[in-house]
């Protein structure tokens, strides 16, 4: 009783599916498992201000294809369009790839609705020194108005600066979290504050 597990993972083959596509030989995989954990890294380092929702990979024989859903398309493209290039260059470069390297941008038209830009929003409200009371308030308004079913988001640590850690949550409209075939997005972001880390989780229904 009480064990959790991950959201997504619960879900893949259902509603979700997975975010690194390719097959290998039983020697290579786990080389195969931290290059792709590499190339997430690096490009959510590179482009912490472009609003990254998530990257998925795919490999053939000869070429490596990633998938960047974005809220910001134009701060990975650049101004006259070369951040792509300079991307791909430095990945090649840094984690030594030998295969080719194409990468998609793919614009998110709805911010709110995505549980890992609205968990990365209230972070920077946290680290702006805001009341957490508050950043839960604006962030379930912020999903609300993007007409989620519903919204569960949960926070952790000295909240406020208070000496002993705890957890607070909030919930609103239905969030059927053990209902295989509910479309939950799930997100976990870490606000950097001056008294300490502050752990924010956050599920989103959406009931489509």
């Amino acid at each position: 009783m009480g064990q959790k597990t991950h959201p997504s993972g619960f879900r893949i083959g259902i509603t979700e599916s997975h975010r690194s596509s390719w097959f290998s030989k039983m020697r290579d995989y786990p080389s195969m498992i931290e290059q792709d954990d590499q190339i997430r890294s690096y490009i959510e380092k590179q482009l912490e201000k472009a609003s990254i929702a998530r990257i998925n990979i795919s490999k053939k024989l000869d070429q490596t294809e990633i998938d960047i859903y974005t809220a910001r398309p134009g701060i990975i493209l650049g101004k006259s369009g070369t951040g792509i290039n300079l991307i791909r260059e430095d990945i090649a470069k840094q984690l030594k790839i030998n295969q080719k390297i194409r990468i998609n941008i793919v614009e998110i038209t709805e911010p709110d609705r995505e549980a890992k830009l609205l968990s990365q929003w209230i972070a920077q409200q946290l680290e702006k020194r805001v009341a957490f009371r508050r950043a839960l308030r604006q962030g379930i308004q912020k999903a609300q108005k993007a007409n989620i079913d519903g919204i569960k988001i949960q926070i952790s640590g000295r909240l406020n600066g208070a000496e002993i850690a705890r957890k607070e949550w909030v919930r609103e409209g239905r969030v059927p979290l053990q209902t295989l075939k509910a479309n939950i997005d799930y997100a976990y972001t870490r606000a950097s504050t001056i008294y300490g880390i502050l752990g924010i989780k956050i599920w989103l229904f959406k009931n489509m």
